[in-house]
Formats: structure tokens, sequence, C-alpha cells
């Protein structure tokens, strides 16, 4: 799909509505700017998170850490800065 769109007084363009409606965006949404060899391309937010994850998932199990492992670990560093920032100790 190609649509046409004027860039205004301050650099601003508007977002076609049918492009806003199929990626689900709405006012205040954050949108990434990313330049291509083709021009650029603009990613919803929730894309760029959603990858980022992906690529941390693909590192964890390429080094052999399974998601226990990770949240095991996750748990353990959160007792410790509970421990050392608050003084709490886990009764449990």
């Amino acid at each position: 799909m190609n649509t046409y769109v004027r860039i205004q007084e301050k650099g601003q363009v508007t977002i076609p509505t049918k492009i806003r409606k199929k990626l689900n965006l709405r006012k205040g949404d954050v949108v990434m700017f990313v330049e291509t060899e083709a021009g650029v391309l603009i990613k919803p937010a929730e894309l760029i998170v959603s990858e980022a994850f992906d690529k941390i998932g693909e590192a964890l199990k390429a080094d052999g850490i399974t998601q226990e492992k990770w949240m095991k670990r996750s748990r353990d560093i959160r007792k410790q800065l509970l421990e050392e920032m608050y003084g709490l100790v886990d009764q449990s």
C-alpha cells in the first residue's frame, strides 16, 4: 500500500487512519523511526519490546539457560536487593 502525506511546518506527518487502525496506534503511543537502505520504517513500541524479548530469549537459550533458571535467578536477585536496600529478610 502506498499512501502519500505532506510534511507539515515542524516536520510532522500524519499516519493515515487505515494504517493507524491496522497497527492499533492511538494518541500518545510511542513509535520508533528506523533508517533503512530503502527509506524510513516506523515501528510501534509494542513491536520493539516484543522483538527485544525474543532476542533475549534466543540468547538465553543459546547459553543453555532455561526459563525456569532465569526466573529463579531473577527471584534470587530481587531477594538480595530487598535485603541490601531495605533490610527485609525472607522468613519462609
